[in-house]
């Protein structure tokens, strides 16, 4: 993309790509909401409930590192849109489905565009803003919608469905997806979705689509039917087997589905498990906090939601106000543990809650403190996870992003909701006729858990994570047309995944982008 085109258009393009990460992160919650009506209208038990979240998770989670390749062999333009147009249809098909197979079958379609629509979201995002100031604010717009989103589905969610109909939940990504296509098409221009590859890896998206299969599968199927379970066990064994077959494929193509140079970074490696640390904690906020509010405390769907505002109002000023400057900065480490620490204090507040706790005085508190956690550490590290890949990278390292959330929600579900049956068992053996009892220690307990989840994070990026500032981490995003890309952009050279300084005589496009010229590092 030319300097004339990002400076017109970038922020226009920046609405195009926040809008269509809302439909995504929505459309995790906004449907939990209406299941109960779902269920009492198409007349399926409540084994069968589940699917309607498994499998679009399943196919979801399976299919982003292959349609991150895919990303960079459509351009990053035609996958948004193809995204889009696919997410909207199936949306409308689910909305009208007339029994349980069709509304399944509507959600797995979902999945799949889901999977090609996300990795061209984030990719666009890193190659549109590519370092500096505006990045860094761009990211955090964009954080605060993925931190957001969760929760604002709740409380949409909670009104469609009080106030409306259940199909409503997925009638509500028609109007989104049709004014994202809108503006997506005049604005994002052809040159920023060019084609970055031209050649899949069949053995390396078989691999890692049977891995992440079996490790989703069995690890939602641990949720109910115990780790245990023998088909649980085969599921997870043979996914992780899968996987290791993956790597190793990988290491040996030539045309790697993902080339192992974009995980050789520490900074995006520790970015990829602290994004999947903390959403396997958040899950302890948005589902069983949820429990909470429902049946403890009997507020309706739309109470619920309204619940979650003030959190969501601290996240969005957390993140744009606070996380975009201090990023520049003091760099990805301090915000990413310091957040996650707060956030982990944020759900120890929680965990001191009873069957008489107030909303003001027991839950407002926590929720305030998980929002300025969330808020630092959501922004920076999706913003290191997509930092310093070359453009023919982009796809896979937005991808590998959604993966590491997609994987620790899914790990966070299954892990902290055996917590909440063990904790529930555990007590009402001490104490047999307490159920209300019974059932807020199962919610403490798993804030607990979560708490601990978000102290690893913290410990996990500070150890990974470098120190100093990250204004220049997108220095190999640098415009095609400014800079022949070099073999130090394609192979890191370093340890560390970083390009040695090269010296090349300015031009005049250094004199507005003086961050192509220099490249900032930290130890």
């Amino acid at each position: 993309m030319t300097d004339k085109i990002t400076a017109r258009g970038s922020w226009a393009i920046l609405g195009v790509l926040v809008l269509a990460q809302f439909m995504i992160v929505l459309d995790a919650t906004v449907v939990n909401i209406a299941l109960p009506s779902a269920q009492e209208a198409l007349r399926f038990s409540d084994a069968d409930r589940q699917w309607i979240v498994t499998t679009y998770s399943l196919v979801f989670g399976s299919l982003l590192l292959p349609a991150g390749r895919l990303t960079d062999l459509l351009g990053r333009r035609t996958a948004l849109i193809i995204g889009l147009i696919g997410f909207a249809v199936a949306s409308a098909v689910g909305g009208t489905a007339p029994s349980f197979g069709v509304l399944t079958a509507a959600r797995g379609v979902q999945g799949a565009f889901g999977a090609l629509l996300a990795p061209a979201v984030l990719s666009l995002l890193s190659t549109t803003f590519t370092a500096g100031r505006p990045r860094a604010l761009a990211f955090a717009v964009f954080g605060a919608v993925a931190g957001a989103g969760g929760a604002l589905g709740l409380l949409l969610g909670g009104f469609l469905t009080e106030y409306f109909s259940w199909r409503w939940c997925l009638y509500v990504n028609l109007p989104l997806a049709f004014a994202a296509v809108a503006a997506a098409i005049p604005l994002i221009p052809r040159r920023s979705g060019e084609r970055t590859s031209t050649r899949m890896d069949p053995a390396g998206m078989v691999a890692v689509v049977a891995g992440l299969v079996g490790v989703v599968y069995g690890l939602g199927r641990a949720e109910s039917a115990g780790w245990t379970d023998g088909l649980t066990l085969t599921s997870l064994i043979g996914g992780a087997a899968a996987l290791a077959a993956f790597v190793l494929i990988e290491s040996r193509v030539a045309a790697p589905l993902l080339p192992l140079r974009v995980l050789a970074d520490r900074n995006r490696a520790g970015a990829y498990a602290g994004l999947a640390l903390a959403n396997a904690g958040l899950f302890a906020v948005f589902l069983f906090l949820t429990f909470y509010l429902e049946q403890s405390l009997h507020l309706s769907p739309v109470r619920t939601g309204l619940a979650f505002v003030p959190m969501i109002v601290i996240l969005v000023l957390t993140t744009t106000l606070l996380g975009a400057r201090l990023v520049i900065r003091f760099g990805p480490r301090p915000l990413m543990s310091s957040g996650l620490v707060i956030a982990a204090a944020g759900l120890l507040v929680l965990a001191r809650l009873d069957v008489g706790s107030r909303y003001a005085t027991g839950v407002l508190p926590g929720l305030l403190i998980l929002g300025v956690g969330l808020g630092l550490a959501f922004a920076p590290g999706q913003n290191t996870a997509t930092g310093g890949v070359p453009a023919s990278d982009a796809g896979s390292a937005s991808a590998l992003t959604a993966v590491s959330a997609q994987t620790g929600a899914s790990i966070g579900t299954a892990l902290l909701s055996t917590i909440a049956a063990g904790a529930s068992r555990d007590y009402l053996t001490l104490h047999a006729r307490d159920l209300p009892g019974a059932i807020v220690h199962s919610y403490t307990s798993v804030f607990v858990a979560a708490a601990v989840i978000f102290g690893i994070g913290a410990i996990v990026t500070g150890a990974l994570l470098r120190s100093g500032p990250l204004g220049q981490a997108a220095v190999q995003q640098r415009p095609r047309a400014a800079v022949p890309e070099r073999a130090a952009d394609r192979e890191p050279q370093e340890p560390g995944g970083q390009a040695p300084i090269a010296l090349r005589p300015p031009s005049h496009r250094d004199e507005h982008h003086p961050a192509e010229r220099v490249e900032v590092r930290g130890p």
